[in-house]
């Protein structure tokens, strides 16, 4: 299991030229609103030190990375709530991702043209959540309309759907994210989750710089504007240069190492953009490894060794009796399960086992 994230912004802010440089998709990116009618997604590979470094210890028939799925959501323009630019289609395709990644331009260029006609990554941001609250208005308003008519029979889940549509409507009218949003109890909150709200996906920034910008972020005033919005909203900001991304991406891996040196980055963007997805989502990876496979799987931060198991196959959670952990680190040190084994850095473990990001685990079941 990985997880989708959708990329959205305004037109021309660099979605689609992103959206390349991470699935190497090659999305159509042209200098005009609406170049992207359809979504187009792309399913990569995570990259993952950890995992190459066991393939190589084991010298495996197999590599395995979990995956990452990236939606690029056509460019949204103020009136989207309303169907502008065939906004509410573009809407709803956001409804089907697990988090968003809100792309801003923070460059200046007289030959990318803004559809707002000036670079401001705040107005730009301010636009997008302001659509996206009217959109959540009109949902919640239709559920109140629902839960007013349902709740006269004395049906208790519609009564309390009517109070916390009452206190969501005012807080939305006020172009604040339901993500932002206080005070749900724990019978509440399932009420708010099947209004899959738009607004109340977890979301983060990327800051699409220039790449001069990215040895110097503190004097880009475009990225400290929004890096100050983000501090305001509790969330992250990931600055990447979008064109320079791209260009990493259509090199032979052989030949990136290089080119990223030259380019003064130890990293292709990507890596960032998903260790804050998976922050933000609060995900981990365990792994498994071996001479026939080593693989890498995403799980819910604080899943136990069965829900683990789960993961791989139904029947190893149902059937689970112990988890085999050894830490990544003490494999590849080691450099085999047995020197882990005689060291004491192999650790037989059973259901109430909580799984940490890095733990290679080889499972006992039976059904």
């Amino acid at each position: 299991m990985g997880f989708s994230l959708g990329v959205v912004g305004l037109p021309n802010v660099g979605k689609s030229t992103l959206f390349n440089a991470l699935s190497n998709a090659h999305a159509q990116a042209q200098n005009f609103p609406f170049c992207t009618i359809e979504p187009n997604v792309g399913v990569v590979a995570v990259p993952d030190e950890r995992l190459d470094r066991l393939s190589a210890l084991y010298e495996t028939d197999s590599t395995v990375p979990t995956t990452i799925r990236f939606v690029d959501i056509a460019g949204l323009v103020r009136g989207a709530s309303k169907g502008e630019g065939l906004g509410n289609q573009f809407l709803a395709h956001i409804r089907e991702v697990d988090a968003v990644a809100h792309v801003v331009r923070c460059f200046t260029d007289p030959n990318v043209t803004h559809v707002e006609g000036r670079v401001d990554p705040v107005s730009d941001a301010s636009t997008i959540q302001t659509e996206l609250c009217l959109k959540d208005l009109e949902s919640v308003t239709k559920r109140l309309e629902r839960a007013v008519k349902q709740s006269k029979g004395g049906d208790p889940v519609e009564r309390l759907a009517v109070g916390v549509c009452e206190r969501l409507i005012p807080h939305l009218d006020k172009g604040l994210p339901v993500r932002a949003f206080e005070g749900l109890d724990e019978k509440e909150t399932p009420i708010v989750e099947a209004m899959q709200l738009l607004t109340n996906k977890p979301m983060f920034y990327v800051a699409n710089v220039d790449e001069a910008s990215l040895a110097d972020l503190a004097g880009n005033a475009h990225y400290q504007s929004i890096l100050k919005l983000a501090e305001t909203e509790a969330t992250s900001v990931v600055p990447i240069c979008a064109a320079l991304e791209e260009q990493i991406a259509e090199l032979d891996p052989a030949d990136r190492p290089d080119f990223l040196e030259s380019a003064g980055l130890s990293e292709p963007g990507l890596n960032q953009v998903v260790r804050t997805g998976y922050s933000l989502l609060g995900l981990i990876t365990f792994l498994t490894a071996g001479k026939k496979e080593c693989r890498a799987w995403t799980v819910k931060k604080g899943s136990t060794a069965p829900q683990a198991a789960g993961v791989i196959h139904t029947d190893f959670e149902r059937g689970f009796i112990k988890a085999e952990v050894i830490w990544w680190e003490d494999l590849v040190k080691l450099g085999s399960e047995a020197k882990c084994r005689e060291a004491g850095k192999l650790a037989i473990e059973g259901k109430d086992y909580v799984v940490r990001d890095g733990d290679v685990i080889h499972f006992r079941f039976n059904v």
